[in-house]
């Protein structure tokens, strides 16, 4: 009997993977070393006060991700990185991204509750902002993370050197969801997802260059977006190009139907010292495109995933940005 592999069986279903972005407000994504457990903040090194922490957060119910990170020095350093990406508010790009560098682990639930009640910290750097590439290698989570995660990590780790993109760092990332889609990555401070990625989408990626039609079967979402505007979105992403990547936008869930077979969406989209652009679209379950699948190597039922599709694009209204005003 051949082993069951989810991101293998997404892929022969054809399975589309756009809208499979979480859409989170704050992400915080801290150092510290493999192995990790299953669920990664009962992992060895995680001490007691953050596992706390992240309990009362998400009993909470915020809008905020925490994600284990580690590099091939995160054994090595007498430091911990910490790194929390929180999305600009209005019209924007993406995240805001603030870094901290802490003496030890212990440090960061008491870092994290300062900056949830905005105090100062002085450990926060003052330091040319950086791309940070997430790569799930969360092979405890889900063999696919392992399988597919960890040789895309290194063939990344080994392109990133070969391009010379200094201002990219690579990290070894805890589970982020979608590990049918592995090898699955997030791309911040934008916090685009990829998933089912090769090395040559990957540098296409990396260098936003080569053929924008690559990214139709690997592109996630962006999520800084409800999913069902993501879907929107990567229509516009792929007509238009790689200057796509440099607008900044906000959206809109219009209405919505009560059985959400169908979702009216707005997406105001700002180009860098151009124009406004007002997008309505129609966005409707596309039933050829459901797919019954195990949504992760160890589920024991199959769920049949509803997919969406664009219907009825219109440009409402576009109009000049006064910088004068």
């Amino acid at each position: 009997m051949s082993t069951f592999f989810c991101s293998d069986n997404s892929r022969k279903l054809g399975e589309e993977i756009i809208g499979t972005a979480s859409n989170y407000e704050t992400y915080i994504l801290i150092e510290c070393p493999p192995p990790w457990h299953y669920q990664a903040f009962n992992s060895r090194w995680v001490p007691d006060n953050l596992q706390v922490l992240v309990r009362e957060i998400k009993s909470q119910k915020l809008p905020i991700s925490f994600l284990l990170i580690a590099n091939d020095l995160s054994h090595k350093k007498d430091e911990t990185t910490l790194l929390i990406y929180q999305k600009k508010p209005g019209i924007s790009n993406g995240y805001r991204q603030q870094e901290f560098r802490l003496e030890n682990i212990e440090q960061v639930a008491t870092t994290i509750r300062k900056w949830l009640w905005r105090r100062h910290s002085d450990c926060e750097l003052e330091t040319p902002k950086k791309r940070d590439i997430l790569v799930c290698t969360h092979g405890s989570h889900d063999k696919c993370c392992a399988r597919y995660g960890n040789p895309f990590y290194f063939h990344t780790q080994a392109a990133i050197s070969d391009l010379g993109l200094e201002n990219i760092r690579l990290w070894r990332s805890s589970h982020f969801g979608g590990h049918r889609f592995a090898p699955t990555m997030i791309d911040f401070p934008e916090g685009r997802y990829y998933g089912n990625l090769s090395l040559e989408s990957c540098k296409s990626i990396l260098t936003r260059t080569g053929d924008i039609q690559c990214l139709r079967p690997v592109y996630r979402g962006w999520s800084t977006l409800p999913q069902p505007v993501q879907v929107l979105e990567r229509e516009l992403l792929l007509k238009y190009g790689w200057k796509w990547f440099n607008n900044k936008v906000a959206a809109n869930i219009i209405e919505r139907s009560a059985d959400d077979s169908t979702v009216q969406v707005e997406l105001i989209v700002e180009e860098p010292y151009g124009y406004v652009y007002n997008y309505l679209a129609k966005i409707v379950k596309d039933e050829a495109k459901a797919v019954t699948v195990k949504p992760s190597c160890s589920a024991t039922q199959e769920s049949t995933l509803v997919k969406y599709t664009v219907d009825n694009l219109l440009l409402k209204s576009q109009s000049a940005i006064n910088y004068t005003a």
